[in-house]
């Protein structure tokens, strides 16, 4: 386990709702690593925000991220990234300093946010940072989306007997988010073969154990270290509230997500090559 001198030894750019939030919580009580006590930063991708705007997106987040900071390492970050958060330009250096605490440990940025990044932030993430490992997981646009959705109903962003899916699809933050071919082939223009590496959520699903142990290994940490107390496949989300999907709807999504679930198959691979079946879609048009 060997980490760099600066910056992130690696950054997870997603995808939302795929199961960057199991990552982080198999991550931040492994001996190997260290992670920022805040889940998803959001450096990039609301660079170019005022303070105040910041601190409405964040502020609350935040908050409660510091009454759960385990120790000094932690109260340190979030000086710095209070200090980071108020210059109104990307600072590559400042962000580097965030992992100034990890000495030894494997250190990463877990933000899916990241996915929606344009070419030019994403060359310059890439030619700051090297060495760094760049990981994705990929779900099932369909099942994405809906999820996506479902978390929104949750938030109060679209009230509940007012869903309306043809409104949904055509905001631009779920398009972003929504095309993982165009999401790897970004982040692969920049980013060195044998660092960047997708995963599934499917794995997640089916095998929590063994997807733990690739990650970690990929990452430069020791799989037979235990996350804590935690199994390998913790949930923290189990309970939460998922509504349900007609018919209607599901084919509503299989038709605006066909041409992309055909990419994922043949670009992908992996899980991906059987998510046109699921909905009775063929490889070709």
């Amino acid at each position: 386990m060997i980490a760099q001198l600066m910056g992130p030894d690696f950054i997870c750019i997603g995808a939302q709702k795929a199961g960057t939030g199991w990552l982080y919580e198999q991550l931040r009580p492994h001996f190997d690593f260290w992670m920022p006590p805040l889940k998803e930063l959001h450096y990039f991708d609301r660079a170019g925000l005022s303070a105040r705007e910041l601190r409405t997106l964040s502020g609350d987040r935040i908050a409660e991220a510091r009454r759960h900071a385990r120790d000094e390492d932690d109260m340190r970050f979030f000086d710095l990234f209070a200090q980071l958060r108020a210059k109104e330009d990307v600072d590559l250096a400042g962000y580097a300093a965030l992992f100034a605490n990890k000495g030894t440990r494997v250190a990463g940025d877990i933000t899916p946010g990241y996915s929606t990044l344009d070419d030019e932030m994403v060359r310059q993430i890439a030619n700051k940072f090297p060495q760094t490992k760049v990981i994705f997981f990929a779900r099932d646009p369909v099942e994405r989306a809906w999820s996506q959705l479902s978390m929104w109903v949750r938030h109060g962003v679209i009230p509940r007997d007012k869903i309306d899916i043809d409104a949904f699809l055509k905001d631009s933050a779920v398009r972003a988010r929504s095309f993982p071919t165009k999401i790897v082939a970004r982040w692969r223009q920049f980013v060195r073969p044998d660092l960047f590496h997708r995963y599934f959520f499917d794995d997640l699903q089916r095998d929590a154990a063994t997807l733990r142990a690739e990650v970690i290994s990929f990452l430069g940490g020791d799989p037979d270290k235990r996350s804590g107390d935690l199994p390998a496949d913790y949930n923290p989300k189990a309970a939460k509230e998922k509504l349900m999907m007609n018919a209607e709807t599901r084919q509503k999504l299989v038709d605006f997500f066909a041409d992309e679930l055909r990419a994922c198959a043949t670009e992908l691979g992996g899980a991906a090559r059987d998510w046109p079946k699921r909905y009775g879609l063929s490889l070709s048009i």
